[in-house]
């Protein structure tokens, strides 16, 4: 059974759906003329809007963090290790050039779920995303395609961004509690500290998403920059200490994204394909372009156009990648443990401790933990949205109490084939959505040009 799983998982997050994400991306980025260069400045300075006569439920600050709750994560830490130690340095180039299309992909997406959302008179919100726009925007008999997302999505949320979620940050804790309290680590002990943690937990989401998309927001604007700024100023300090690094590793990571990575220490080396197909997949990973998520999320948004929506999402691959992944990465790299053949959070963890012993790995630590959160949070609203859809607004509350309940299980359980099936899950979560993006692509370009034929005569941002 699991070797069926991990051969179809292969298949699914293979060559075939990799190349169709990254060209999705590159398509848009030519047809929208290289919109998330151009038009950079202006959707950061939208992010001070509040826009408070529009219609919608949160500003897209909020709505931003909302996505970026969910997409800033353990993939940011575990995720850009695993890429270096599998496919060396130059995966992190790839890494990159897979973010910097895919804030078009996010665009294109985005514009359509503000043009097709709806809004739900039983919740008082409004909900958007891939499976509105593709029943409505590309007809009825596409519904089969729009359930399929939706079914998708809530399997991967109660899979990817809960039990995993949920595990990891109770391993991680179980760890700290048994070394601090000293008792003995047999599994009687281990798997009751681990259980009263996931319960702890599960009370902590519960709190935060029976308020709903308002609550979400509310509790996320904070979280999100705060992880943010102290993740960002941990990882600054580090690349301080070992600043005479830093060229050397843009470089290698230049070289080595063409050439591949000979073997080094612990490091087995990679060939060039290696590198492409490790970088690009976990920056897809990482951000989540293409995946049709950040549209949920941004649907709820108070936004007067579309377009300025879509400028908002491109900032999340930008913070996702660009920038905390790259912080990651270069740790890595200056402090050179990259070279023991660890991978995944030991890996990082390793960096951040070489460079400052045990302030190191308990920042890692507290940064894991509190990224695992918000990640929990956002995808539990994915999720809602999901059931939402398929069963209605009223199996709204059922769908909370099984995410919180589902919480201690994992914490609990082997989570090895529930990985790999929600990873399929949300491998397949692409295929409905670039179809949909890409057949829809002509309406998103025309309001893309319209919308700033429109503000030649003034500022784009009014």
């Amino acid at each position: 059974m699991q070797e069926a799983v991990h051969a179809v998982n292969a298949f699914v997050w293979g060559p075939i759906t990799i190349v169709l994400l990254v060209g999705t991306g590159v398509y848009f980025t030519v047809r929208l003329r290289l919109i998330q260069i151009f038009r950079l400045g202006l959707s950061i300075r939208l992010l001070g809007r509040q826009n408070v006569a529009a219609e919608g439920d949160l500003s897209y600050f909020r709505s931003l963090t909302v996505a970026l709750s969910a997409a800033i994560g353990n993939g940011n830490i575990a995720g850009v290790a695993t890429a270096i130690a599998m496919g060396g340095p130059g995966a992190i180039l790839w890494m990159w050039l897979t973010a910097i299309v895919g804030m078009a992909t996010v665009y294109a997406s985005t514009v359509l779920s503000l043009q097709f959302r709806v809004f739900r008179n039983e919740t008082g919100e409004y909900a958007g995303g891939p499976m509105y726009y593709i029943e409505q925007g590309l007809g009825p008999r596409w519904k089969p395609m729009a359930r399929f997302f939706a079914v998708c999505l809530v399997i991967a949320t109660l899979g990817t961004g809960n039990m995993v979620e949920a595990n990891s940050v109770a391993d991680t804790l179980e760890f700290s509690v048994r070394d601090l309290a000293g008792y003995a680590p047999d599994p009687g002990n281990v798997l009751m500290v681990k259980f009263a943690i996931g319960v702890t937990y599960a009370v902590l989401i519960w709190l935060v998403i029976v308020g709903g998309i308002r609550r979400i927001g509310h509790v996320v604007s904070r979280l999100v920059p705060a992880m943010f700024l102290i993740y960002v100023a941990s990882a600054l300090v580090v690349l301080g200490l070992n600043a005479a690094a830093i060229p050397g590793a843009l470089v290698t990571i230049v070289l080595d994204a063409f050439t591949g990575t000979a073997a080094v220490g612990g490091f087995a080396g990679a060939g060039v394909m290696a590198v492409i197909q490790f970088g690009v997949a976990r920056g897809i990973f990482s951000n989540e372009a293409g995946l049709g998520t950040t549209p949920i999320a941004l649907a709820a948004s108070r936004g007067d156009h579309p377009v300025k929506a879509g400028l908002v999402a491109m900032n999340s691959p930008l913070f996702d990648t660009l920038i905390v992944c790259t912080l990651t990465a270069l740790v890595i790299l200056t402090t050179g443990v990259w070279e023991t053949g660890k991978s995944g959070s030991e890996l990082t963890t390793m960096a951040f401790n070489a460079a400052v012993p045990d302030l190191g790995k308990l920042a890692v630590t507290m940064t894991l933990i509190f990224f695992s959160i918000s990640s929990v949070i956002g995808w539990s609203y994915y999720g809602e949205k999901g059931t939402e859809y398929l069963f209605g607004s009223g199996a709204i509350p059922i769908y909370r109490r099984v995410f919180s309940v589902l919480l201690p299980i994992g914490a609990v359980m082997n989570l090895e084939l529930i990985w790999a099936l929600c990873d399929i899950a949300n491998g397949l979560l692409a295929i409905p959505n670039l179809i949909a993006i890409l057949l829809l692509s002509p309406l998103v370009v025309r309001m893309t040009r319209q919308y700033f034929r429109g503000h030649t005569a003034q500022r784009p941002e009014n």
